[in-house]
């Protein structure tokens, strides 16, 4: 017999969203280890927020919903908060009862100065790669490190040379620009729309674009990352950023990862002054390395080990927003890449534990 179907929906529902999520969702075990995190930051929420005035958003929610906002690939304040206002799963998982009404998008845009002045971004990285450690998931002993260009939210259109004053388009939302035959440089030009993104091309025969380098260290043992920064694109940038995320991590016998940009006789001497063996991939013509280091198993290990940082940027790029960034300012760049990497070592673990049984 043929079903009806009722128009009138019921009044009342007796389900709450944790009953509606399946034991067995990936975002089970998430959530777990999210929540013990944001427990041991909470002290840290009490230094940021005055403990006088009106109840603000609860941090825990709204980094929540950040997280989420990566792990879907939501492009926008503003339709997340369309998504949390009807998928049962987001309200479970930032907190939300069914009856509760979402922010508007502006909380994020008035909390996330208050975020970064207190760097819960770092806090959160940290506290994760802690969970890691406690399931003896990191070798600290064998790294790689590496970069990767992030699009800055600002087009060709608005690089302009410093110090200029030109008359208002007469078309403000497309402005007609041109630019042909124009030396154009970082040193004499400058984006108006993102001061802190530099033009740059990563090899040549491609294009250049306004934009900004984006630093991993991996460790090798699983492909966690243990850290992370943002810095302006230069064409040292790359290196300086290793040796200082190096820095922080000196093991009884470190090996330290990488391609052939890292090649150069001034990172592999630090590298050494640092007590860590160099397993830079080899150029063909004046390499920096000898047959000493290269001829170990070891260094091929590493070199097979190190491509598991691409693995990283894949993700970065493709699930987590990464590929464009869409905030302006080094500060802020640098703030949502950082709690990027630490939502992708949170997928990692649950992927590992799975594994693990």
């Amino acid at each position: 017999m043929r079903g009806d179907d009722p128009k009138q929906g019921g009044v009342f529902s007796y389900i709450s969203p944790e009953a509606r999520v399946p034991k067995d969702h990936p975002l089970r075990a998430i959530r777990a280890m999210t929540e013990q995190v944001l427990k041991e930051l909470s002290a840290r929420f009490e230094k940021i927020y005055s403990p006088l005035g009106r109840p603000s958003i609860p941090p825990e929610q709204l980094l929540r919903a950040l997280l989420l906002q990566i792990l879907y690939t939501v492009r926008s304040e503003r339709l997340l908060m369309e998504q949390l206002d009807y998928n049962i799963l987001f309200r479970w998982f930032v907190g939300l009862n069914m009856d509760d009404r979402v922010w508007a998008p502006t909380v994020f845009t008035k909390n996330r100065e208050r975020l970064l002045e207190g760097d819960i971004a770092q806090a959160f990285f940290e506290k994760v790669l802690t969970l890691a450690r406690e399931k003896q998931l990191l070798s600290d002993e064998h790294f790689t490190v590496d970069g990767t260009l992030v699009e800055a939210w600002a087009g060709h259109k608005s690089f302009q040379k410093k110090g200029s004053k030109r008359k208002p388009p007469e078309d403000r939302g497309n402005p007609t620009v041109d630019f042909r035959g124009e030396k154009r440089s970082n040193a004499t030009h400058e984006s108006t729309t993102d001061p802190d993104a530099k033009l740059y091309r990563k090899s040549f025969g491609t294009e250049s674009k306004l934009c900004y380098w984006g630093h991993v260290l991996m460790d090798n043992r699983h492909g966690l990352a243990v850290g992370g920064r943002v810095t302006q694109a230069t064409s040292y940038a790359e290196r300086d950023a290793a040796i200082e995320l190096l820095a922080k991590t000196r093991g009884r016998r470190t090996t330290v990862g990488g391609d052939k940009a890292y090649d150069v006789r001034d990172f592999v001497q630090t590298l050494r002054f640092l007590g860590m063996t160099p397993h830079i991939a080899v150029k063909s013509r004046y390499s920096a390395l000898d047959r000493r280091t290269v001829r170990h198993a070891g260094y091929d290990v590493s070199q097979r080990k190190r491509k598991l940082v691409e693995q990283i940027f894949g993700w970065l790029k493709t699930v987590g927003l990464m590929r464009k960034t869409r905030h302006r300012g080094e500060r802020r760049v640098g703030w949502m890449f950082v709690f990027t990497l630490a939502v992708h070592n949170l997928v990692r673990l649950r992927n590992l534990q799975t594994v693990g049984g």
